[in-house]
């Protein structure tokens, strides 16, 4: 077996790679990745500079691969270590740049290290992340991090020395809801009046909310759209990461696996909300809007998503990163994943000692959260797998 580093996913063709994918993941796909690139959202200027790897056999065929990128900032990334730079750099070391391994500016979970199916995984595993770890001495770079990643991806990097980090989100299970009106059975009597008091304020806000596949929305919603999802990041005083012509790529390329939630009143587009999905996740991204509206946001970008799960019979609704106003709408906390690497020894040990001490406060915080779900009976609270998968 044989390791590539490409700066160019468009290197590699867009059948093999996705041949390697265990699932339908959107992330995952060449035509995202490669939508990035193309459409500058990385490399130039950005702070993601693409390093992919590539595993081939002795034939040259592409029987792994592993998205990574070399980043000179922590921005886009939702796995906070901006402490840790800052820490590093005023001991007199440099933090950036790093390696990356993740998808651009997606705090979602998947797969990380794709492997032909012939293949042990955890053999592939071990081969990138060896590769990664030598890159980056070889080019001194402070550290490598995997970020979102499954969690026997975890396990396998664990067992190879580096570090492991624990976060918290919060997804919506869905154990086979015929309706949202079983699902909101059950609530308790008072959180389920408060959903549907949102609701019916959102729909006095709007005409009309609906999901629309990504190759039906028409060219005027994609850039209403992104005029509103632009503003929202202005308006936090953030550079909004992908550009019209990313959106308007996903659309061509990926257009049953890109929606847009949207909010509709008599001048058009209210609102919209950035989704995607594979054949069992529906995955929450960007949100805008022309004016904020009682309940609109609510409804476009929860509500709306919970009953397209029902419908459509997806297993799973993961709404994006930080949110304890979710817990109320029935998102309950779920443990994420990540793993570093730190070249130098004493920084290494600095940050072991700090994820030895985060670690017990992140359980507790999930725990103590999972003590505010809105369901009326406790068996009902799916959180419990996610609690238990934690306690390594």
């Amino acid at each position: 077996m044989q390791i590539e580093i490409t700066e160019r996913i468009d290197a590699v063709g867009a059948g093999d790679w996705d041949a390697l994918a265990a699932d339908d993941n959107p992330f995952l796909r060449h035509a995202f990745l490669h939508g990035l690139e193309q459409t500058a959202c990385v490399g130039g200027g950005t702070g993601w500079h693409p390093h992919h790897f590539l595993l081939r056999d002795d034939e040259g065929a592409l029987i792994g691969a592993m998205p990574a990128y070399l980043k000179t900032h922590s921005r886009g990334e939702f796995v906070f270590d901006w402490a840790w730079a800052e820490a590093f750099e005023r001991a007199g070391g440099r933090y950036y740049p790093k390696l990356v391994i993740a998808i651009p500016f997606t705090p979602a979970t998947g797969q990380r290290v794709l492997c032909h199916p012939s293949l042990e995984r955890s053999v592939v595993i071990r081969a990138m992340i060896e590769a990664a770890t030598d890159f980056s001495r070889r080019h001194q770079l402070s550290s490598m991090h995997c970020l979102f990643c499954e969690d026997t991806e975890a396990d396998e990097q664990k067992a190879l020395g580096l570090l492991r980090r624990l976060g918290c989100q919060f997804h919506w299970i869905n154990p086979g809801y015929p309706d949202f009106d079983a699902f909101l059975g059950e609530f308790s009597s008072k959180k389920r009046k408060n959903v549907k008091r949102e609701r019916r304020l959102a729909r006095e806000q709007a005409t009309a909310f609906r999901i629309v596949r990504g190759d039906e929305v028409t060219a005027e919603h994609w850039q209403k759209f992104h005029q509103y999802y632009s503003d929202t990041f202005h308006m936090y005083g953030n550079r909004p990461p992908l550009n019209l012509e990313f959106l308007q790529h996903l659309a061509r390329t990926m257009g049953d696996q890109v929606l847009m939630s949207q909010a509709l009143d008599d001048d058009g587009l209210l609102a919209g909300a950035l989704l995607f999905r594979s054949g069992s996740t529906l995955y929450g991204r960007y949100w805008g809007c022309r004016e904020e509206r009682q309940g609109v946001h609510f409804e476009t970008c929860f509500y709306q998503g919970i009953d397209y799960c029902i419908r459509h019979g997806l297993d799973r609704f993961e709404p994006g990163a930080q949110g304890e106003h979710k817990i109320a709408r029935g998102f309950l906390p779920t443990a994420t994943h990540s793993c570093h690497w730190l070249e130098h020894k004493g920084f290494h040990d600095a940050v072991a000692d700090f994820l030895e001490r985060e670690t017990p406060l992140v359980r507790r915080y999930m725990a103590d959260l999972d003590g505010h779900a809105p369901f009326r009976d406790a068996s009902v609270n799916v959180s419990q797998p996610s609690m238990r998968a934690i306690s390594s």
